[in-house]
């Protein structure tokens, strides 16, 4: 497969659209006041307001095309390494998220974060509203995708996985055909809106400062996940962190566990015996698709202080918990591609936090500008996992022999 260069992939293109926009914004705010800039900001509102319609109408598709064949994949193949592979790939992205929520509360209240900015513009009235209503609420789309997915596994029925895993590749081409070209569009459109109103010429530094926060937690959840699965192992996990650092480079690079994922393995093999080799080609694979533990802290993080930038508040504590157990569901079923997890979630951030259009092109924006980080804090956090996977297969003697057996 051909390596998508940086300036095609989809961050670049969003930091362009969010430069042409503010540039294109500013432009605007200058003339203000003259018929060229009423007439193009009012194409702008209304390009804006129907290619979020349509986003928001693809949103639940997105959620049954990846939930649902997710776990008809992994029912198919149920085991007790595979569910102890699962639980700790869960709880290590909850616990994730759940420790962004902590840090979110505790120190975005001292950063200078307030949606009240002075002196703001007024947009003027979309030109006419092409409404699209999703085809079912966000809630019923994740009940609709575990209830048959799981109903699919149960009954055995290979008609119906087979049309999950069809309607996956359909879906996957909505977001690569049409989702993606329109995500630039979208984010163009309010950040130049923004840019004329003039929120975002007081609000973009703070971006700066959150990124390099969440950056610093991810390095304190990797150590944190390494101390507990060498701790649990007995065995040292500085022989295996050590190894991964061209796999962490190649994640900032490609911005893909997907992509990342042969030199991953070639990295955790060098920690043998540390890492058990059945386990590595078990387990780093699997991680790969489960386990995105950097991208689930950087959402959660950015989605409080988005909240406080543009609503007033932070979410409640429990939308927050809400949103993190479920967000850690969607994080295993989300594409091992770049914004993989943010675009999985889209139905969360609009259907529990009740983000609108701007929240959401916000959202992915600074997504987008910490993916490669958020990433290679995935595939790292990979190999503490694969630790404690060949820690639980010591510690309850299953040998290398029968571990095909054990995988059913």
């Amino acid at each position: 497969m051909k390596k998508e260069s940086f300036t095609q992939s989809l961050p670049f293109r969003l930091l362009v659209a969010l430069a042409v926009g503010i540039a294109a914004g500013l432009a605007l705010s200058a003339i203000d006041g003259s018929g060229i800039a009423t007439a193009l900001l009012n194409i702008i509102v209304t390009v804006k307001f129907i290619s979020s319609q349509f986003i928001n109408f693809c949103v639940p598709l997105i959620i049954i095309g990846f939930i649902a064949p997710s776990i008809t994949r992994l029912g198919n193949n149920a085991s007790r390494m595979l569910a102890v592979a699962l639980c700790i790939a869960y709880i290590s992205s909850i616990g994730a998220a759940f420790f962004a929520t902590g840090a979110g509360f505790t120190i975005l209240p001292f950063l200078n974060i307030s949606p009240e900015v002075d002196g703001l513009k007024e947009l003027p009235p979309v030109v006419f509203e092409l409404t699209i209503p999703q085809i079912m609420p966000v809630m019923s789309a994740l009940f609709f995708s575990v209830m048959v997915g799981l109903a699919a596994t149960w009954n055995k029925s290979k008609l119906i996985t087979g049309v999950l895993e069809e309607f996956q590749k359909i879906v996957l081409s909505i977001v690569t055909k049409f989702v993606i070209p329109v995500l630039p569009v979208l984010i163009g459109c309010t950040f130049c809106t923004l840019a004329y109103e003039g929120t975002i010429t007081k609000q973009l530094p703070i971006f700066l400062i959150i990124i390099v926060i969440v950056m610093i937690g991810h390095y304190i959840w990797l150590a944190l996940l390494y101390g507990i699965a060498g701790a649990y192992s007995g065995r040292n996990p500085i022989n295996v962190i050590r190894n991964y650092g061209p796999a962490y480079m190649t994640a900032v690079g490609t911005m893909s566990s997907a992509a990342t994922l042969s030199v991953a393995l070639e990295c955790a093999k060098k920690s043998e015996p540390t890492l058990r080799d059945d386990l590595v080609n078990f387990g780093i694979p699997l991680f790969a698709n489960i386990h995105l533990c950097g991208s689930v802290m950087t959402e959660t993080f950015f989605v409080m202080a988005v909240s406080k930038m543009l609503y007033g508040e932070f979410p409640s504590p429990g939308k927050m918990i809400l949103f993190c157990l479920l967000l850690g569901v969607f994080a295993i079923g989300a594409p091992g591609v770049p914004g993989g997890t943010v675009m999985a979630s889209l139905g969360l951030i609009t259907g529990v936090l009740g983000f609108d259009e701007n929240g959401t092109a916000l959202m992915l924006t600074i997504f987008a500008l910490q993916d490669s980080f958020g990433t290679a804090c995935n595939v790292t956090g990979d190999g503490a996992l694969t630790l404690f996977l060949t820690g639980y297969a010591e510690k309850h003697g299953i040998k290398e022999a029968n571990l095909g057996d054990v995988l059913g």
